[in-house]
């Protein structure tokens, strides 16, 4: 068995978490930590998992686990490791990272951290999967990261991206966290749609990292414009760019490249979002309009954006099946 702990467990992404490695054939969760409700049963917090289990939070860390996921919000990972450097300081546990803290290959910045910030391996198994594999450190992708890329990879890899990518993409507000904040209210965001962070957004730059070691040229850049929406989870992009080839030839293109990856899946039939809410699945669909490709890619972003995505990068660092634990269904309605 895989002896996990969880740092963070009581937010969505700890959540989710909980709820697919308690099914997981393969694990054993040894702790849920979380300082604000130790001692509460997780399912107090997680109601969904009430006759469940019977796991409660801590403020205790084990080291006696294979692996640590780590939950908790941007820069936070940094301030936890700091914070316990006695308790990472040694440690053989492998640790996988939620928050966008070593995503980053930035060669000229450092950590005092007790841990190698540098071998932190950007957890896409879809781009790397052989890194994954042998990795003892993992980034995981951000959910919009995720969820673009899945639709640019195939051109990316054929070194097709020519010209600037345009991209329009709207998220459920899990994709906010579970902090509250003016625009996460019911109030505000039923029905209601907003952009925010236009051209700016902070996983831009994951994005073109990762797109560059397929094509290391890449000039085109990612003109992004994310839109919250008034649903709660799943992410619909939609994305364009110049292509000269016919639709007969990008669709070959998609399915060689993700023949081997069981999560990601090209229809002919234009997709809607329910497709893959609850799975761990992306899909993408396309179309050609002229010399322009269309685009279409769909996950869910507390699934494949995060937790699922997570999951998946355990099974394949120790060495078990790809999809165990992910093998969800989709709701019909």
């Amino acid at each position: 068995m895989i002896r996990v702990g969880i740092v963070g467990s009581a937010g969505y992404t700890g959540g989710e978490l909980i709820r697919l490695l308690v099914y997981h054939p393969h694990v054993e969760i040894v702790f849920a930590h979380s300082s604000s409700n130790a001692g509460n049963h997780v399912s107090q917090v997680h109601t969904d998992l009430v006759g469940i289990t019977d796991l409660k939070f801590t403020h205790e860390l084990s080291d006696n686990i294979d692996v640590l996921f780590m939950c908790v919000g941007h820069g936070d990972a940094i301030k936890f490791i700091q914070s316990h450097a006695e308790y990472f300081s040694g440690a053989k546990f492998k640790i996988i990272d939620l928050s966008q803290d070593f995503r980053l290959v930035e060669k000229n910045k450092t950590y005092q951290l007790p841990i190698d910030s540098t071998a932190f391996i950007y957890g896409l198994p879809e781009l790397q999967r052989e890194a994954i594999r042998k990795a003892h450190y993992i980034a995981n992708p951000g959910c919009f990261a995720t969820c673009i890329q899945l639709g640019l990879y195939p051109l990316a890899k054929e070194k097709l991206i020519k010209s600037d990518v345009h991209v329009s993409a709207i998220t459920g507000s899990t994709g906010a966290g579970q902090a509250l904040s003016a625009s996460s209210h019911f109030s505000w965001r039923n029905n209601n749609i907003s952009v925010y962070k236009v051209f700016t957004h902070q996983h831009l730059k994951e994005i073109h990292q990762s797109l560059r070691q397929l094509q290391p040229n890449l000039t085109s850049h990612i003109q992004f414009i994310p839109f919250r929406g008034n649903f709660t989870r799943g992410i619909y992009a939609t994305l364009y760019t110049e292509y000269n080839g016919s639709i007969e030839e990008a669709y070959q293109l998609y399915e060689n490249y993700y023949s081997t990856h069981p999560f990601t899946h090209i229809t002919k039939n234009n997709p809607d979002l329910k497709q893959v809410v609850n799975t761990n699945n992306s899909i993408i669909y396309l179309e050609k309009h002229e010399n322009i490709l269309f685009i279409v890619s769909i996950t869910d972003n507390l699934l494949k954006g995060a937790s699922g995505q997570a999951v998946q990068n355990m099974n394949l660092m120790f060495g078990i099946d790809e999809t165990s634990g992910l093998k969800l269904k989709a709701a019909a309605f």
